[in-house]
């Protein structure tokens, strides 16, 4: 699952402008979006990771999500980084 990618990760970026920067600056190996956040936040995260051809993995929660990174709110997108 998605979420052990996440806690493993050495270097990741939370939240949704962070990660399009991210993507854009080529440092990113994978994407993480929480199915349950809003499209429209999530939607310019999926869009600029396919433009650069960087994989986008699903999970089902922003809670657990949020939870894998070891922060307390919700986290809609999460940048796993070189």
């Amino acid at each position: 699952m998605s979420y052990e990618k996440v806690m493993q990760a050495n270097t990741f970026i939370v939240g949704t402008k962070q990660t399009v920067k991210a993507l854009k600056s080529g440092t990113v190996k994978e994407v993480v979006i929480a199915e349950d956040a809003d499209v429209i936040v999530t939607q310019k995260v999926v869009q600029t990771a396919n433009e650069y051809k960087i994989p986008v993995l699903k999970v089902d929660s922003m809670k657990k999500l949020g939870k894998a990174c070891g922060i307390e709110v919700g986290a809609s997108a999460v940048a796993i980084i070189h």
